[in-house]
């Protein structure tokens, strides 16, 4: 960590793996097999970070590294049409309905910038609604109030981003239908879009109340203006047509990632058919990158797919543990469950939005943590962030956790 940090700002290479506010020095990790992560140290840990949840299947799955060994012999990055693209589009688009059509991208704030941008090309509009305590990735008009390292580190709104930008984004309390009835009234017909997490994991896990989403797309309906759901991290985690299949919504675009890349850098995003044919080359909404589609993600990821579309019993297998996990919270502490993704609030009542998240005693979560890691088990090391368990976490090891969390005082 001291050699890291000469080099690298803090550190590390994203900030919540720091540790700060949390203490202590993050592990440095050498190797992950199935539900095992293995540090420098040679100390083994009950993984439910997953990589931030894309590893839904464990670490090192075998369909997925054999698909990565057969197609790295071939090349890496060609800056042209490969057909393992198109076989990944079409397994997105069957296995959710909305996305009609869809283009390959990077990362996940690749791919919820450049769905904002079709949003305002096509809307002509240039307001955006988005909710305290969701995060989608690191576009300048998108952290205002944002979640995960953000609200980790206690950083409301960052520098670096300019006035006029943060001006173009409406910050929301979430769950709050009256909070939206009153946005649209006001600024209906500058409201290009209303980008949400169906399911927030980014101020840790918090659902949407019955009724909420779905009012959310009425009104986006009634005003003319485009829901975007950020699934980024739901996607093919909460079910496998995502949170959209869960919660029965057709929303007019979405973004997906994590899951779709089985480990390795990819995201995505789509919609109607109307909205993306808008987008270059065939229109005039500019977006591009050299590396998107690259053939060793796709492969994983067509992977992943693939395994999981023959083998649903997984989003079965992995509820059950999570839901053994959770059951075992200490007493007086709120627990968001949502399939696979969970998370522990210390210190206070229902969690429905940041600002009830917020009061969450961030100092016993802490001492919490570092309870599990120090008996083999590494949770998120922030009470703002969601955990995730794989279909790698056998028996043994929900009995290794239980155990853990049993014993904390």
């Amino acid at each position: 960590m001291e050699r890291a940090r000469k080099l690298i700002p803090g550190g590390v290479n994203s900030p919540v793996r720091a540790f700060r506010g949390v203490g202590g020095s993050p592990r440095f990790i050498e190797r992950g097999s199935g539900c095992r992560l293995f540090d420098v140290d040679g100390n083994s840990y009950i993984d439910y970070v997953c990589s931030w949840g894309p590893l839904i299947l464990g670490h090192c799955f075998p369909p997925v590294m054999d698909a990565i060994r057969s197609v790295v012999e071939t090349g890496t990055s060609f800056g042209a049409p490969t057909e393992r693209e198109i076989e990944l589009a079409e397994e997105i688009t069957s296995a959710v309905p909305s996305m009609e059509m869809v283009r390959l991208v990077n990362s996940g704030t690749e791919a919820t910038m450049s769905a904002l941008r079709v949003a305002r090309g096509f809307t002509g509009r240039d307001l955006t609604i988005k909710f305290e305590g969701c995060y989608h990735g690191h576009v300048d008009s998108l952290l205002v109030k944002a979640g995960s390292g953000m609200a980790t580190l206690g950083i409301a709104d960052t520098a670096g981003v300019p006035r006029a930008f943060a001006e173009t984004t409406l910050a929301l309390p979430y769950n709050s239908v009256e909070a939206l009835e009153a946005a649209f009234t006001a600024h209906g017909n500058e409201i290009a879009a209303v980008i949400v997490e169906p399911v927030v994991g980014n101020m840790g896990c918090v659902p949407p109340l019955p009724g909420y989403l779905q009012a959310m797309q009425a009104l986006c309906n009634k005003h003319g203006a485009l829901l975007i759901f950020d699934e980024v991290m739901t996607g093919f985690r909460v079910s496998f047509g995502g949170a959209q299949e869960l919660y029965g919504i057709r929303p007019d675009l979405s973004t997906f990632g994590k899951v779709i890349g089985g480990g390795l850098p990819i995201a995505a995003y789509g919609g109607r058919a109307d909205i993306m044919s808008r987008v270059a080359p065939s229109g005039n909404i500019y977006q591009a990158g050299t590396l998107s589609g690259n053939p060793l993600a796709v492969a994983s990821g067509l992977a992943m797919l693939r395994y999981l579309k023959t083998h649903k019993e997984v989003y079965q297998q992995i509820d059950r543990a999570a839901a053994r996990i959770t059951e075992a919270a200490p007493e007086g502490v709120t627990v968001n469950r949502v399939g696979s993704m969970f998370t522990f609030f210390f210190g206070t009542g229902p969690v429905t939005g940041w600002d009830t998240a917020k009061s969450a005693d961030t100092a016993r979560f802490n001492a919490f943590f570092h309870h599990l890691l120090e008996n083999g088990v590494y949770l998120p090391p922030s009470q703002f962030e969601a955990g995730f368990v794989s279909a790698a976490h056998d028996e043994a090891a929900v009995d290794t956790t239980v155990q853990a969390i049993r014993s904390f005082r």
